[in-house]
């Protein structure tokens, strides 16, 4: 398993960071997911022999928000 945390720009309230949490957790190979719009990150553990780090910002970007590299 990896770990990674991702800036994420865009994000208001709790429903945002929702939102985000809903569509990693879609992926396969995402294990646990932590979106904390405040500090502007979602952090995600994941098995990259599934998926892969662009994977989880596209996931992120289809929903709305801005992935800061």
């Amino acid at each position: 398993m990896q770990t990674v945390t991702l800036q994420v720009m865009g994000m208001a309230c709790g429903g945002c960071a929702n939102t985000v949490t809903q569509a990693l957790q879609a992926l396969p190979g995402v294990t646990e997911v932590n979106v904390s719009h405040s500090e502007a990150t979602a952090e995600i553990c994941f098995d990259p022999a599934l998926v892969q780090i662009e994977q989880l910002k596209s996931a992120i970007e289809r929903s709305g928000y801005k992935v800061v590299a």
